[in-house]
Formats: C-alpha cells, structure tokens, sequence
C-alpha cells in the first residue's frame, strides 16, 4: 500500500492513523497542485487532492475512507463497527462540518498563506470563524466534561477526527485554552507520538 500525504490539515490525520495502526504502507510526500505533477497526479485522484492510499486495485481518495480501510488491514476497532458505529459517524462528522470548518480560514491565514504570499486578510474576516470555533469548542468541552474519549470510553477514529485542526491551535491562534476539558482530551492524544510527531522520519521537502 501507498500513502501519498502532505503535510495540511487532513493528509496529517491520514498520515497519524497510519502510524498509530502501524500500518504496511509506503509514505510518499505528494505535490499535486504542481504544474509539474498535477496530470500525472489525476491519474491517481482526479480531485488533485491528497491524502490518497493505493492499496493494490483499490485507490481511495478521502481521509476518513483511508481511516476506515487502514483500520480493517491491521483488524482494529480504532475505526468503531457494531453498536457504536453510529456514535462514531456522528463525531467524525459533526468535527468535519463544525469545529474544523470553523478553524479552516484561520488555520489558512495564518498558516497557509504566509508560505506563499504576503496579503494579509483584515483581522475582522476572522472575527466569526472564531465566534463559531468558540461555540463548537464549548459543546465538545460539555461534552468532554464526562467523557475520557468520545466514544465507548477508549480512544477511537473520532478523536482524531474531530481533533484535526488542534495541533495547530498555537500557530494559529485559535483557543484552545479557554476549554480546559478539551485542552485535556487533546494533551492525551498528544502524548502519542503517531499524533504529535506523524512525520517524524517522513520527507519534509
């Protein structure tokens, strides 16, 4: 199997997951925007997006596909089946289309857009992704005032998910600190190395 990733927001959740299962695939570092690489790129994923993980015949475009998949290989529950599948879908999706929506523009701005040009957005552009990163953000703290993990009481796929854009939190400014029992949620994925450090050894060029 092969993983192409770059180092953006969701080719790093694929990327941690993989490393996480210890899965059997190769990394490789992916440019698909480049002119130089885009029709070749197409071939692969018509979308010109990555993460994509071939696997043989199979070629799977999205990260949470690619999750699935990888945790079917190494014969995990890290992607939850039977009664909690629900549960699951839930988060992953409630993540996508809410907190990492939210954060997306900020992450963007100021991280994104300085690698490549110096226009600077009007700090008002940014007021309501942050109202809204807030209002998300103070659901998942409530929710995470009872709960060690989002589902079933162990670490799963939604956590990863739904915690796509924290480990940028710092850089770009989003916060985190106002939620404590967020804060504490995200320090235990922390703590593991497939989520801190996913490219570790990985090329960075």
């Amino acid at each position: 199997m092969k993983l192409y990733y770059s180092h953006n927001l969701n080719p790093r959740v694929a990327v941690a997951v993989a490393r996480h299962l210890e899965s059997p695939v190769q990394f490789s570092r992916a440019r698909p925007f480049h002119p130089a690489h885009m029709e070749a790129f197409r071939k692969i994923n018509p979308n010109t997006r990555v993460p994509v993980l071939v696997d043989g015949a199979l070629t799977l475009w999205e990260t949470d596909a690619i999750a699935c998949r990888l945790s079917e290989v190494a014969g995990s529950d890290f992607w939850r089946t039977g009664a909690e599948t629900a549960e699951m879908i839930m988060w992953i999706s409630w993540g996508t289309h809410h907190l990492t929506r939210a954060a997306d523009p900020v992450y963007f701005e100021r991280i994104v857009r300085p690698q490549f040009s110096e226009q600077v957005m009007d700090p008002a552009e940014l007021e309501e992704p942050l109202r809204e990163f807030r209002q998300h953000g103070a659901i998942l703290d409530a929710y995470l005032a009872g709960h060690e993990w989002l589902v079933g009481g162990r670490i799963s796929y939604a956590d990863f998910r739904v915690a796509t854009s924290l480990p940028f939190a710092a850089r770009a400014g989003l916060p985190l600190d106002e939620f404590a029992n967020v804060r504490r949620w995200h320090d235990q994925l922390w703590a593991l190395p497939a989520w801190s450090a996913p490219f570790e050894g990985l090329a960075t060029d």
